[in-house]
């Protein structure tokens, strides 16, 4: 039951679900009790549900099968929870944008767990962690460059002129954020990056890291990687070079989940208070994005601090060591 109220908690407050309108539920054999919750939780609210489950015969997809398609006509919302497949990146970014081309709602879980829904980032009060992120988004008003440090090592500046926040924790119609939900995020300039990156927390589909990984950035773009470890940094790299933008900077993002725990799944990592992360490849989903790869890569960092420079001259700390500026 715990289960059933926190995905209507999620579906009527960051999907804005209302009675009369219709979901999707795409999972696969992994998360036949999530996606039974989700539909339980729409029926509850008076919408009407239904599931699609991936054949796994036919994994991993890499494009949106015609089928699925014609499933998501006319549909107001998109739930997916679904394996974390690094293989299946393409095949997940291309099902987002087929929900954002028909105007849904969408709800993006790659790799959500039971244990998040029942005891962790979505047992929240939801309206109290999107007023948060309402309040640290306003904070980057006017921003024009950010200038990003942490206490493993990294020091990155980027600029984020005309390029808007957005938060998973409100999710309008033809836009997506995760499930769970817990961070605000947005597009830098994807030539203006130029510092180091030390990932000490989790890596996208791959998890938490063996040891310290350092990112050197230049123009915007991945110009080194370093780790002990050498068959993860080999992982790394062999995502990092799918194609000619997977490599380029496409995400600025920090976590404001007060439930998230460290746990080295990312989709629930990167919602943790006291982090951020950077990602690397797709961001044409974000206001002002401009990478087209077909991947999208994240790496997360613990107690960062935000410095950020403003068109009207103004600089200020808005998050110090990962607790955020009063």
């Amino acid at each position: 039951m715990e289960m059933i109220a926190n995905a209507k908690a999620a579906l009527e407050s960051t999907l804005r679900l209302r009675e009369g309108e219709n979901v999707l539920v795409v999972i696969d054999r992994e998360h036949l009790t999530i996606g039974a919750a989700f539909q339980k939780a729409a029926e509850q609210i008076g919408a009407t549900s239904e599931i699609f489950i991936l054949p796994e015969a036919k994994r991993p997809f890499y494009d949106v099968p015609p089928y699925l398609t014609e499933m998501l006509e006319g549909r107001d919302v998109l739930v997916n929870a679904l394996a974390s497949k690094a293989e299946e990146t393409p095949f997940r970014i291309k099902l987002i944008k087929a929900g954002i081309a028909i105007g849904a709602r969408i709800g993006h879980g790659p790799g959500i767990t039971e244990s998040m829904m029942t005891e962790g980032p979505m047992s929240i009060d939801f309206e109290a962690v999107a007023g948060v992120g309402r309040n640290l988004m306003k904070s980057f008003d006017g921003a024009e460059d950010v200038h990003l440090t942490a206490s493993a090592g990294t020091d990155i500046r980027f600029s984020i002129g005309g390029r808007d926040f957005q938060t998973d924790m409100e999710i309008a119609a033809g836009h997506m954020g995760n499930l769970p939900p817990g961070e605000i995020w947005c597009a830098p300039v994807e030539d203006s990056a130029e510092g180091i990156i030390v990932s000490d927390g989790s890596v996208g589909d791959l998890g938490a890291v063996p040891s310290d990984f350092s990112i050197e950035v230049r123009d915007g773009r991945i110009a080194g990687l370093t780790c002990d470890d050498a068959e993860f940094l080999g992982k790394v790299r062999e995502l990092t070079s799918v194609d000619e933008m997977a490599s380029v900077i496409g995400e600025f993002g920090v976590g404001i989940n007060p439930r998230a725990r460290i746990t080295g799944n990312l989709l629930e990592d990167e919602k943790a208070g006291r982090t951020a992360h950077i990602a690397f490849g797709n961001n044409e989903t974000m206001p002002g994005g401009r990478n087209s790869s077909k991947t999208h890569r994240d790496f997360l960092f613990h107690k960062p601090t935000i410095r950020v420079k403003y068109s009207d001259g103004r600089e200020r700390v808005v998050m110090k060591e990962g607790d955020l500026a009063q």
